[in-house]
Parts: C-alpha cells; structure tokens; sequence
C-alpha cells in the first residue's frame, strides 16, 4: 500500500465514522483502527482531523485536474472540473453531509475549509489558462468560489442518482459567472491589466487547528 492508498482507505474510514457518529466524533486513530491501518503511519500522515480534510481537498483536486481535457471553452472546462469534485464528494456522501452539518459549531473547521476551497478555485482556474493574479484575479476565484458553494448546496439536496438537479445548478451558476465576469476577462491566456499590483504567492497551507 503507497502513501496514497493509505490516505485514500484512511480518509474513507474517516468519512464513515462521521456518517455513523457525526463529524465532531471522528477520531484519526479510531478511523485507523476500523480500516486495519498502522497507528504509526496514520500518526505521522493525520496529525489531527484538520489533516484529514485538507489532504482530502488535495486528492479532489488532483483527481479533477487528472482527467481534465487538453483543451476547450473554459466554462465547459470549468463545469468538467467542478463537477468531478462533486463525484468526489458523492463518493462519501453521508460523511460529507454529517461534515457540512457540524460546521456552524466547529467555527475553525469552517474557517479551514473557505482558505482550502479558496485555493482549489485559484488552482481551477489556473488549470483552464484563467489568471488569477491582481484584483481581477481575486475577483474571478471569489466569483468561482461562489458557483462552488452554490452547487455544493443544491448538491446536498440532491437525491437523483445522475446528480442531474446539480450539473444544472452548475451550468447555470457558471453561465451567470460568466456574464458578470465578462469585464473581468474570464478568458484563457488573457493577462491581468497592467494597472493591477501584483498579488502574493498562492496562499500556503494554513495550520491545522489542535485535533479534538
């Protein structure tokens, strides 16, 4: 089993458990027990419940680019990507809604979760050719954010097997993204204005809050 295995079977054990007890129950060696995984290895990888949620933004993230095509509108881009999120989320559903369900009480998890999304949008756009550099590139990964967190929530309503009510909220949302964004110059390859000051480096990883 590599490293990603490992993780995978660890974060699904994880998701599980949130399903079955709520999110503020999860516990990293429990998870790891329920799975047959070495405490050693899930100690040094999941230091906390925190760990467990961003590197599983990561996979998200790293399944959704995988597969994406070479080459395309970008909107049609964009709703491939999203929408490969979402299959992800669905793939662990329960414990995904017991997760979204626990946030209003866990005000440090929710506040990881927004700079985690924040930096997959940023990382969304980039993919399709869209900068996100200056102002207007702020603008543009808060306006993907928002299509994102509209879809998550038509998501967690949605109870068709094809997910057919979300890839339509997705393809409005982003048909709406880009008809306000077009002053924004929601474009592949179009450069940020040269009046716009430079940005900072894309956000580091933010710190874990202490595991529960």
């Amino acid at each position: 089993m590599d490293d990603t295995e490992f993780d995978q079977a660890l974060i699904a054990a994880a998701f599980e458990q949130a399903a079955e007890q709520g999110w503020r129950r999860v516990s990293v060696p429990a998870a790891a027990r329920a799975a047959g995984l070495s405490l050693t290895t899930a100690r040094g990888r999941f230091p906390s419940r925190a760990a467990v949620l961003l590197r599983f933004g990561r996979l998200i993230d790293q399944s959704a680019l995988q597969e994406m095509a070479a080459d395309g509108p970008v909107q049609d881009q964009l709703f491939a990507l999203l929408m490969r999120r979402i299959d992800a989320l669905q793939a662990q559903r329960a414990g995904v809604l017991a997760l979204l369900s626990a946030l209003p009480c866990e005000p440090p998890t929710a506040l990881l979760l927004t700079v985690a999304t924040r930096r997959s949008m940023r990382w969304m756009l980039g993919a399709v050719g869209v900068p996100t550099t200056g102002i207007r590139g702020e603008l543009r990964i808060k306006g993907l954010m928002a299509v994102w967190l509209w879809t998550l929530r038509t998501w967690r309503n949605d109870d068709s097997e094809d997910l057919s009510t979300t890839m339509a909220a997705l393809d409005s949302a982003l048909r709406r993204a880009a008809q306000t964004a077009e002053w924004l110059g929601w474009h592949r390859g179009q450069a940020a204005s040269a009046e716009e000051p430079p940005t900072a480096e894309p956000d580091p990883e933010p710190p874990e809050p202490a595991a529960s």
